[in-house]
């Protein structure tokens, strides 16, 4: 059996495989074509993909030659048009581009996105999501420290003394967890939203203060994701928002609805009710953001405030992005290839049927076979 390894798009500094994890699958009799270059910006070179025991090769034949077909992200219609039968796997968020999978279905590909894996206890080893969301929360902070034009923590000089910044975090997932350890590390006060009671206890435990709104929907079952809410319940808890904001220094927002628009967390009126020179990361910039200016990929100004729009920061750490990455994929792989390295499709497995998102010519998964139209 052959896997293939793609270079990811030009703004992608990741890569789904090192070398180390390469050397994993080529012991195991496995044949691995890796794209030439593809490691570069992950600082992993031709060279070091050979000495793991893969084949360096052009795209083209990687494409041709590979069995399974790991990319991040989706590859260009031209590059994978007119093949068949191939396995790909990669986070392509099939809820946000449904008609690319119903023509890969057409193609006859068999596509796994790792980002619909179900969130059980079984799937924390080869979850991505929450890798990335990890590296995601502690580069927020960094980069939010970047820009704000003040200390992070308090100082006591014989000049004077220096209040410490005051960071709020709206969603305490992965990525907010990690934030909160990171700014607090950073000697930053730190207070947190989210619309979870069941966080609050972790939220402390890293010496965070949690903001409470009562009335939340529950939302144990979305897997760590945000969930809708009525309009009492977002009133009260705008209001409540407000108030934290008109405090802080530093916003970082994580609140993501899957297969919708991320919901607007920070209205207008909040962010002008900022001081000048505050901060904003929005981690939810991908699917809209949760400010009404937030942009992809762009730092925006507002009223004298920065509201920085990046989906990707796991791409500024390359090279443990690609490394946590790429174990979370050598974890599927073991669900997918038998002992013998041959490919084996159990549908019976809760983990493979959840992520396939299209096999035998058919949208198969169910969130996604109804958005899936032509």
């Amino acid at each position: 059996m052959t896997i293939g390894l793609l270079k990811e798009p030009a703004y992608e500094t990741r890569v789904s495989l090192l070398a180390e994890a390469v050397a994993t699958l080529t012991k195991k009799g496995i044949t691995v074509l890796v794209e030439n270059h593809a490691g570069e910006k992950a600082f992993c070179s031709n060279a070091d993909y050979e000495k793991a025991g893969a084949q360096v090769k052009e795209r083209n034949e990687v494409l041709q030659s590979a069995d399974i077909v790991l990319s991040i992200h989706q590859p260009l219609p031209s590059s994978i048009a007119g093949l068949e039968s191939k396995i790909l796997i990669g986070v392509y968020q099939p809820l946000y581009n449904p008609g690319i999978m119903h023509q890969w279905a057409n193609q006859g590909l068999t596509t796994f996105s790792l980002d619909m894996l179900p969130r059980t206890t079984r799937a924390q080893a080869m979850d991505v999501l929450s890798s990335q969301a990890n590296i995601a929360g502690y580069k927020a902070v960094l980069t939010a420290a970047n820009l704000y034009g003040r200390y992070f923590p308090m100082f006591m000089t014989a000049a004077g003394s220096i209040a410490p910044a005051k960071v709020l975090i709206l969603g305490a997932g992965v990525a907010g967890l990690q934030s909160i350890a990171t700014a607090r590390r950073l000697g930053a006060v730190v207070e947190v939203f989210d619309t979870r009671p069941a966080v609050k206890e972790e939220v402390m435990s890293l010496g965070a203060k949690f903001v409470e709104v009562e009335g939340a929907a529950d939302a144990s079952k979305a897997g760590g994701y945000a969930v809708e809410q009525t309009e009492e319940y977002k009133q009260k808890q705008q209001q409540r928002i407000s108030a934290s904001i008109a405090k802080a220094d530093i916003v970082i927002t994580t609140a993501q609805i899957p297969g919708k628009k991320a919901p607007v967390l920070m209205t207008e009126e909040m962010i002008r009710g900022m001081r000048n020179g505050s901060v904003i990361i929005d981690i939810a910039a991908a699917t809209g953001g949760n400010t009404p200016f937030t942009k992809n990929n762009e730092t925006v100004v507002y009223n004298g405030v920065s509201i920085v729009g990046n989906s990707n920061l796991p791409a500024t750490m390359p090279s443990d992005a690609s490394k946590l990455y790429g174990k979370n994929v050598l974890n599927f792989l073991q669900l997918i290839i038998n002992k013998e390295g041959q490919i084996n499709l159990n549908w019976e497995d809760d983990l493979v049927k959840g992520s396939c998102i299209t096999h035998g010519g058919e949208v198969m998964h169910e969130r996604v076979k109804p958005l899936a139209l032509p």
